[in-house]
């Protein structure tokens, strides 16, 4: 038993999946980016990608739900050629789609009329911008990273994208910028909106502050900076239970680029699977919803990470 189920255990709490509102499909690691936080250690050099029979899988065990939203990630979703199959067989289903994007990839090589494509399937656009600081974004992101993503959010606006009574919804998305936990969303989406509509004329709908997850490529940045103790530390002693009844693993499925089924994001990126029936891993091949109804949530000492102070998810703050 790990620390953090102990600390469950001792509240008397038993985490289990419940009605699920989110299919969260991840289409690779592939990204034309490699941000230091990224906890799926994305990047231009990962060749992991989902093949048309996986996305295909993906959309039949959808069918088969009442599932109401689809979320596709990455790495970059957008890059495998796959995602506009997603998106269309999607919306065919009468599902709410929506696109983890980091916004430069609008700029890549065949990407020109993307933009275009999410707002005339109505996809809620949830954007990365980890801090509305040219110096911050770029240290995180890379060189040039922060003009390219304001471009793109002009671009989106544009298109009618985070204004009031559109349907097109824009979201954004902060990471802290070191060890330590988001500051309360919503004072920080309130600093957001005033600093880009000022600065560069941007409006946006929500802001989703999200904590950094002590794991993959940030787990190694911690050990590097001699940081990693002091932030576990911190994760621990900012445990608060007021999050357990809201974090998304209860009410998600993760589905990996391979098909393979999980209970979060971050538990795909370290690979502990939904736990197997019949000695087999479950897959959106093999794997139907009712299956997967009222069972036990995977959990480990990374989870800490989602229930420290107001607590993190894909959504954004918890409490």
């Amino acid at each position: 038993m790990n620390l953090f189920e102990e600390k469950v255990n001792k509240l008397d709490k038993d985490l289990r999946k419940s009605k699920i509102e989110v299919l969260q499909v991840n289409l690779g690691k592939y990204c034309n980016l490699t941000c230091s936080h990224c906890h799926v250690e994305s990047g231009p050099n990962r060749k992991e990608m989902m093949d048309k029979k996986t996305a295909h899988a993906v959309i039949d065990f959808l069918s088969k739900t009442k599932i109401p939203k689809l979320d596709l990630t990455g790495g970059a979703p957008e890059l495998n050629s796959n995602f506009i199959y997603l998106v269309e067989e999607g919306k065919k289903l009468s599902r709410h789609i929506m696109d983890r994007c980091n916004l430069t990839v609008f700029y890549e090589e065949g990407m020109n009329d993307l933009p275009e494509f999410l707002a005339k399937h109505r996809v809620e656009v949830i954007a990365s911008l980890p801090c509305y600081s040219r110096d911050n974004v770029d240290k995180q992101r890379g060189k040039g990273v922060f003009q390219k993503s304001i471009d793109a959010l002009i671009w989106l606006n544009k298109l009618g994208y985070g204004k009031q009574g559109s349907e097109l919804i824009l979201n954004l998305v902060y990471n802290p910028a070191d060890a330590y936990l988001p500051p309360p969303q919503e004072k920080l989406e309130s600093d957001y909106k005033k600093n880009l509509y000022e600065n560069f004329g941007i409006i946006f709908n929500e802001l989703y502050t999200i904590t950094n997850m002590p794991i993959t490529r940030y787990e190694l940045y911690l050990q590097a900076t001699g940081k990693y103790d002091e932030y576990i530390d911190l994760l621990h002693k900012s445990f608060n239970p007021n999050t357990l009844t809201n974090l998304m693993c209860c009410n998600t499925i993760s589905v990996s680029w391979d098909g393979k089924l999980y209970d979060c994001d971050f538990n795909q990126a370290i690979g502990i699977n939904i736990n197997s029936t019949n000695g087999k891993i479950p897959t959106v091949f093999n794997t139907s919803l009712e299956e997967i109804k009222d069972r036990k949530i995977e959990t480990g000492n990374h989870c800490f990470g989602c229930t420290a102070g107001s607590g993190s998810s894909c959504s954004g703050a918890l409490t």
